[in-house]
C-alpha cells in the first residue's frame, strides 16, 4: 500500500447486487464485490507479469481504476476491449500512478518464486 493507505472501501453489504466481479474496459478496471486477489490477477494480466497481494486486507471491495494507454493505437485500429467502455483519457496517469492516486496501492518490484510449467517432450497423437 502507499504511505497514505488504501483509498477504497469495503463493498456495501448488499450481496444481491446485479453486477459482481470484474469488468475490463479500455485502460479501465471496474470491480464490484471483488477481492484483492481478483484485482491482482487483473493487474497481472494487464502488466504481463506476476502481481502479489501483500496488503493483508481481506473481504470484498468496490474498485474503479482508470489510466492512460501506454501507447496510442495505430491509425484505424482500436485496442481490444471486453466491453464498449470509452477509451481512457490519453493524457491521464500511467497505471502505476493511477493505482497509487486512485486506490492508494503501490506496485513495488520484488523477487519471489513463481510457478512454471515445463514441457520437455511432445509427440503427435497416434491414430486409434
Amino acid at each position: 500500500m502507499s504511505k497514505n493507505g488504501a483509498k477504497f472501501q469495503p463493498a456495501a453489504g448488499n450481496q444481491a447486487r446485479e453486477f459482481r466481479g470484474l469488468r475490463i474496459g479500455r485502460n479501465q478496471l471496474t470491480e464490484s464485490l471483488a477481492t484483492l486477489e481478483m484485482l491482482t490477477t487483473a493487474l497481472a494480466n494487464q502488466l504481463g507479469c506476476p502481481v502479489l497481494d501483500r496488503t493483508g486486507l481481506k473481504g470484498t471491495f468496490d474498485f474503479k481504476l482508470e489510466w492512460a494507454p501506454d501507447t496510442p493505437p495505430a491509425v484505424g485500429l482500436s485496442p481490444p476491449s471486453v466491453d464498449a467502455t470509452p477509451a481512457a483519457d490519453p493524457n491521464g496517469p500511467s497505471i502505476f500512478t493511477a493505482l497509487e492516486e486512485q486506490l492508494g496501492l503501490k506496485l513495488e518490484p520484488a523477487k519471489g518464486s513463481v510457478e512454471v510449467l515445463v514441457i520437455d517432450h511432445v509427440e503427435k497423437p497416434s491414430a486409434n
